[in-house]
C-alpha cells in the first residue's frame, strides 16, 4: 500500500496506541522469567503446566496488546474507520491479557480452581475487544489483503476467546464442555485465525512500506484472509458435528497448513530479497517466515504421524508462537513506535520545528543487538527437548532479557517524545546531521 493511501490525520491519540504497546514487552519478559524459574516438570510436553502458563503470558500479555493496539492505529489510518470505544478500552487490554494469564497460572501451577474462574471472567474484556473490532470492521471497505483482514479480524479473536473462556470455566467448575474438541478449536483460531492471519494480512502493508519487499503474488494475496478463516470454520464445524470422526477435520487442517506453507515460502523469498536488508530488524522477518513454514510442515507431520517420538508439537508450537508471533511483533514495534513518535511530534510542534530522525529515537545498533538476543532465546527454546530443565532456564532468561530491552527502548522513545514536546524540538541553529549524530551518541536519552 502506498503512503498516499494512508490517512495519518485520522490516527488516534498517542496514548491510545502506546497504552497497548508499551506494557507488552514487559509482560513478555515476565513470560521468560516464569519459564526460567517455574517448575519445569513435564517439559517439553506442550500440555505441561509451565508450558501452558508461559504460552498464555506471551500470547495474552505480549502479543495480544500489541496486535490490538496496532489495529486501533491501522483501522482509522488504513481503512478510515475508527474503532468505537478504543480510547476507553486501550489501557485495559494489557491488564486483561495479564489477568487471564495470571488466573491460568494460579489455576494450572497452583491447583486453584478460583484462578481458572478469574481467567474466564477477565476474558470477557477480551471478548469486548473482539466485538468492537468486528463492529468497526463492518464499515471497512475491503479492497486488498490488509483491509479484508481488518474487516473480519474481530471474528477469529471472538472465536479463540470464547473457546478459551469455555475451557477455563470448565476447569474452574462453572460448567462442562467437551474439552478435547473445544481445545482443538481454541488452538486453531488463536494460532491460525488470529495470529497467522493478522500477521500475514498486516505484513502485506508493513513489509513493503518499511523494508521494501516484493508483494505476494496476486493469486495468493486474493486468498488472504479467507483462505485462513474458511478452512478453520470448516474444521470447527467438523469437530463439533462429528467428534468421533477426526479424519474429516484433519483433512481440512492439512489443506489449510499447505496454504500457510505456500504463503510462508513466498514471504521468505520476498524478505530475503528485500531492498532494506541493512535494517537492524530485517533479519527477524525471514526467520519469522521460515518459522511459519516450519510450523506448517511440522504441524502437518504431527497430524499424519501422531505417535512420532519426535517433539513435533513442541517445535511447531514454538515456531508458531515465538517465530511467527514474537519475532515479527518485535520487528514491527521497532519500526512503528519510532515512526509514531516522529509523526506525533511533527503534528504537535510548530511547522518550522525540527524533530529527531527515526534512527535517533531508537538507536539502530541497539535494535540489532536486541534482535540477536531474541534470536538466541528462540534457538534455545527450539532445542529445549534436548535438555528441558537447563535450556528452559537459559532460554527463559534470554527471552526475558530481550523483551525487557525492547521495553526499555520503547520507554526511551516516549521519553524522547516528552522531551521534544517540552523543548519545542531540536535546537534550530545546529546542522541536522550534527544534531542526529549527537542524539545517536547520547542514545541513553532516546534509544
Amino acid at each position: 500500500m502506498k503512503a498516499a493511501n494512508l490517512d495519518y490525520e485520522r490516527a488516534p491519540r498517542p496514548a491510545v496506541v502506546f497504552g497497548c504497546l508499551v506494557p507488552a514487552p514487559w509482560l513478555g519478559a515476565a513470560a521468560g522469567l516464569l519459564l526460567a524459574a517455574g517448575p519445569a516438570g513435564g517439559l517439553p510436553d506442550r500440555f505441561a503446566p509451565l508450558a501452558l502458563v508461559a504460552v498464555h503470558v506471551l500470547a495474552l500479555g505480549m502479543l495480544m496488546p500489541v496486535m490490538v493496539g496496532a489495529l486501533f492505529q491501522m483501522m482509522p489510518v488504513v481503512a478510515g474507520v475508527a474503532v468505537p470505544g478504543a480510547s476507553v478500552l486501550a489501557p485495559f487490554v494489557a491488564v486483561a491479557g495479564a489477568g487471564v494469564a495470571a488466573g491460568l497460572g494460579f489455576g494450572l501451577l497452583g491447583g486453584m480452581p478460583q484462578g481458572m474462574q478469574a481467567a474466564a471472567a477477565a476474558g470477557l474484556l477480551l471478548l469486548l475487544a473482539g466485538a468492537l473490532l468486528l463492529i468497526a470492521g463492518r464499515r471497512v471497505a475491503a479492497v486488498d489483503a490488509t483491509t479484508r483482514t481488518l474487516a473480519g479480524i474481530g471474528a477469529p479473536l471472538l472465536a479463540a476467546v470464547l473457546c478459551g473462556i469455555a475451557l477455563a470455566g470448565t476447569f474452574g467448575g462453572w460448567w462442562q464442555v467437551p474439552v478435547a474438541p473445544v481445545l482443538d478449536m481454541h488452538m486453531a483460531w488463536a494460532l491460525g485465525g488470529w495470529l497467522a492471519a493478522l500477521v500475514a494480512g498486516v505484513a502485506t502493508t508493513v513489509l513493503p512500506m518499511f523494508w521494501q519487499t516484493r508483494r505476494l503474488p496476486a493469486a495468493l494475496a486474493r486468498g488472504l484472509p479467507m483462505a485462513h478463516w474458511v478452512p478453520l470454520a470448516l474444521f470447527s464445524g467438523a469437530t463439533l458435528l462429528w467428534p468421533g470422526q477426526p479424519a474429516l477435520g484433519q483433512a481440512v487442517l492439512l489443506a489449510w497448513l499447505a496454504f500457510v506453507a505456500v504463503v510462508a515460502a513466498f514471504g521468505l523469498a520476498g524478505t530475503l530479497r528485500a531492498r532494506r536488508r541493512q535494517d537492524p530488524l530485517w533479519l527477524l522477518w525471514p526467520v519469522a517466515c521460515a518459522s511459519m513454514l516450519g510450523a506448517a510442515v511440522l504441524g502437518a507431520a504431527a497430524i499424519v504421524w501422531p505417535a512420532s517420538a519426535a517433539p513435533l508439537a513442541w517445535w511447531a508450537g514454538t515456531m508458531a508462537l515465538i517465530g511467527t508471533g514474537v519475532l515479527p511483533v518485535t520487528a514491527m514495534l521497532g519500526k512503528i513506535v519510532p515512526f509514531l513518535v516522529w509523526l506525533h511530534l511533527r503534528r504537535l510542534l510548530p511547522p518550522r520545528a525540527r524533530v529527531p530522525a527515526m534512527q535517533a529515537i531508537i538507536v539502530p545498533a541497539r535494535q540489532r543487538r536486541q534482535a540477536w538476543l531474541l534470536l538466541a532465546a528462540y534457538l534455545l527454546l527450539l532445542v529445549l527437548p534436548l535438555a528441558p530443565v537447563p535450556l528452559a532456564r537459559a532460554g527463559g532468561l534470554l527471552l526475558a532479557a530481550a523483551n525487557a530491552w525492547l521495553g526499555w527502548q520503547l520507554l526511551s522513545a516516549l521519553r524522547c517524545m516528552r522531551q521534544m514536546r517540552r523543548s519545542g524540538g531540536l535546537p534550530p541553529r545546529h546542522a541536522a546531521w550534527n544534531a542526529e549524530r549527537s542524539h545517536a551518541e547520547g542514545g541513553h536519552h532516546h534509544g
